[in-house]
């Protein structure tokens, strides 16, 4: 699966997760622009383009989003049930990151349409199992990102 967008969406609410996770692509060599988010409610109004995360210059839609599952407003299987209920979106690549091995919220995040499920703390090999088993397409985000500010500022 090629994705169209480079951006990465990482939903997060620990600052230490969110370290090791920047660490972890780095280490991969995937340079990616990531946003972060710190709650479920945060991550439906970046996907939905409400509030603060309305100008898609900023914060473009993404094309992977690393989900936690266990987050303060809404949790992450809010999120992917808010995805489900709005198909007129895009359906970004979602890995949840969890800190849960249970079966059930394995079973729960793929019904809600997660391409995968991984057990923290991120690694490189995940990253790498991730390209070779979807095929996903990690991309330098540079000449898109100047691309899609040139042609916002000619609107």
């Amino acid at each position: 699966m090629s994705l169209p967008s480079s951006v990465i969406l990482l939903v997060e609410d620990n600052d230490d997760d969110v370290f090791l996770m920047k660490r972890a692509l780095k280490s991969a060599g995937i340079v990616n622009a990531i946003q972060v988010v710190e709650d479920g409610q945060e991550a439906i109004d970046y996907l939905a383009g409400a509030g603060r995360f309305a100008d898609r210059a900023l914060f473009p839609y993404p094309g992977i989003v690393f989900l936690d599952l266990q987050m303060p407003r809404k949790s992450g299987f809010d999120v992917l049930a808010w995805l489900q209920s709005h198909l007129e979106l895009t359906r970004p690549f979602i890995v949840v990151l969890s800190s849960s091995n249970s079966p059930r919220d394995s079973d729960l995040a793929a019904k809600l349409g997660a391409a995968s499920y991984a057990v923290k703390p991120p690694t490189k090999q995940l990253f790498e199992q991730l390209t070779e088993q979807f095929d996903v397409t990690w991309h330098t985000i540079a000449n898109a990102a100047n691309s899609v500010a040139h042609a916002v500022k000619e609107v």
